[in-house]
């Protein structure tokens, strides 16, 4: 069990990592960038949980 815990740590950071290369300035209104940090974070979290358990269940 503690190896998800450190997996979700490591695919939340790769998932911010490769976040922080998309322009969200498109997408988001000028002067909103509390609301683009929340989405980058939410977006990492959810990515993070996704590949986490991707690759539980490969292995598994």
């Amino acid at each position: 069990m503690d190896y998800k815990i450190i997996l979700y740590i490591v695919f939340t950071f790769v998932a911010a990592f490769a976040l922080s290369g998309v322009n969200f300035n498109t997408i988001i209104k000028k002067d909103k960038t509390i609301e683009a940090r929340v989405l980058v974070i939410v977006l990492s979290l959810s990515l993070g949980y996704l590949l986490t358990n991707f690759v539980v269940e490969f292995v598994n």
